[in-house]
């Protein structure tokens, strides 16, 4: 049983890396508003593959909730019926969330797949949920620690609608890419205490750095998104046809971040030296390094390269890799004490 709850946690894992995957995608495409409604995506299960399926059509049978675009505005089916010979407008009410009403088949396809990442990331995560209750006994947190994930899946899935609803407003954009993290967190935690106990070198200074490391991450996530959000606004001034401006006058949140990045450089090499120095055989801090500095090679690229094909994403793929390995290491750290060396 818990080996199959470990099983069940770790492809939950991999499929919340792939929608955070599939996230990055949709906002480098700017394909947000590709499905401009929540959960279904102009009023249909299977989004329209082209401008023809939102048009009004006559003598056609529409289905309560169905959406189409007359006069550049959404207008939603307020009941089952059959449409005539002319357009009555009494059939249909105004899209009132916001006036987002343009149809792209290839951005609604991709916030589609995005979406069904997501639905599909759940079911591993309700699955070990229901296990969960059968190593009660063994560990009551894992129980509610999976009841907790649930409840966190629920909350971000609620998340993706305001985002949609509100079109794209950037802090609510914020709270959806660190509750991901939070779920992302929620699963290694769940892996942590489901293994097998075993002997794990112990450090005070590694272990309180690698949570210092940890929050930096956090607050370099945050304010990365700040950062993207103006890069959203001045695409929409300048096109998607000129990278070079996008950063060309950036603000001060943009100059922090920079900043801040040769802070989060510090703490790690420091963290890279106590592992090697005190010989506690994190063979992970390789990879947290080797990570961070793609990180900042991406963030190089941006600015200085204009943005090329696939930074964006990466960037933000990287970020989110790099909090999962340190809070990993972050939990190892405090599993075990042995006699403290000195610094």
């Amino acid at each position: 049983m818990k080996n199959t709850f470990r099983k069940l946690v770790k492809a939950s894992l991999v499929l919340v890396y792939l929608v955070i995957i599939a996230g990055a995608v949709v906002r480098m495409t700017g394909s947000g508003m590709g499905c401009p409604d929540w959960p279904k995506c102009f009023g249909y299960y299977i989004p329209p593959t082209e401008e023809a399926q939102l048009q009004w059509q006559p003598d056609t049978f529409y289905k309560k909730g169905r959406i189409i675009i007359v006069d550049e505005a959404l207008r939603i089916a307020d009941q089952d019926f059959t449409s005539t010979a002319t357009f009555n407008g009494t059939n249909w009410s105004s899209y009132t969330k916001h006036d987002y009403a343009l149809f792209n088949p290839l951005h609604t396809w991709i916030e589609y797949i995005n979406r069904l990442i997501g639905a599909l990331s759940g079911i591993p995560i309700l699955v070990m949920t229901v296990l969960s209750f059968w190593l009660w006994r063994r560990s009551k947190w894992l129980t509610l620690l999976s009841v907790l994930t649930v409840f966190g899946m629920g909350f971000q899935a609620w998340l993706g609608k305001t985002v949609v609803d509100s079109n794209l407003a950037p802090f609510k954009i914020t709270i959806h890419m660190v509750m991901a993290l939070v779920i992302v967190a929620f699963l290694l935690y769940l892996l942590h205490l489901s293994r097998e106990r075993g002997s794990t070198s112990y450090h005070s200074a590694f272990k309180n750095l690698m949570l210092l490391a940890l929050g930096l991450t956090l607050a370099q996530v945050v304010l990365g998104t700040q950062v993207r959000q103006f890069v959203d606004e001045q695409v929409k001034l300048v096109g998607y046809e000129y990278p070079e401006l996008w950063l060309a006058y950036p603000k001060l949140d943009f100059y922090i971040h920079r900043t801040f990045s040769i802070v989060v450089l510090g703490v790690n090499t420091w963290l890279f030296y106590l592992n090697r120095k005190l010989k506690l055989n994190f063979r992970l801090m390789n990879w947290v390094m080797a990570i961070l500095f793609a990180e900042i090679a991406t963030g190089i690229a941006m600015y200085y390269v204009d943005f090329p094909f696939g930074s964006q994403p990466l960037h933000l793929v990287l970020a989110t890799l790099l909090f999962g390995l340190q809070f990993h290491l972050y939990l190892e750290s405090r599993r075990v004490r042995l006699p403290k060396e000195s610094l």
